[in-house]
């Protein structure tokens, strides 16, 4: 079975993917409505790869996942308490998660493309921030 750090990195890397992926259509001019429900799913993998990784660690450290209606921002919430996350980085993930929650029970045709923009815009660096402050977090862990 993969190690803590194998499982975090190789989600790293497919976050990594989507947002090169993202970098490739966030820019295009008169964007279809095809292709912003793409970018909505693009978001949708960002926050899903980022849950994948605080609940591996999470669970490595023997810390219960949450259980209830709002699990997924008791989630981040928990992450901020055990020091994996910091509160402002869980808040601008908080972001991702929001769109997340709409884009799973919403319909496509409804997603605006100036709602979008600071998720498409600010992907890249929210996922920078996140990814130094897991890695500072695996620093700690022993295995």
């Amino acid at each position: 079975m993969a190690d803590i750090k194998q499982k975090v990195h190789v989600e790293m890397e497919n976050i990594e993917t989507v947002l090169t992926e993202l970098e490739k259509v966030k820019n295009r001019f008169n964007k279809e409505l095809v292709v912003l429900v793409g970018i909505g799913g693009y978001l949708q993998n960002i926050y899903n790869g980022i849950e994948n990784i605080l609940k591996q660690i999470l669970l490595f450290k023997n810390i219960s996942i949450p259980d209830s209606p709002t699990w997924h921002k008791d989630l981040l919430n928990l992450s901020v308490k055990h020091k994996v996350i910091k509160r402002v980085t869980a808040e601008k993930i908080g972001k991702y998660l929001f769109f997340r929650h709409f884009f799973t029970h919403s319909y496509g045709f409804l997603i605006e493309e100036r709602k979008i923009k600071p998720l498409m815009d600010n992907a890249l660096k929210v996922c920078s921030v996140f990814n130094k402050e897991i890695e500072d977090y695996l620093k700690t862990i022993k295995q």
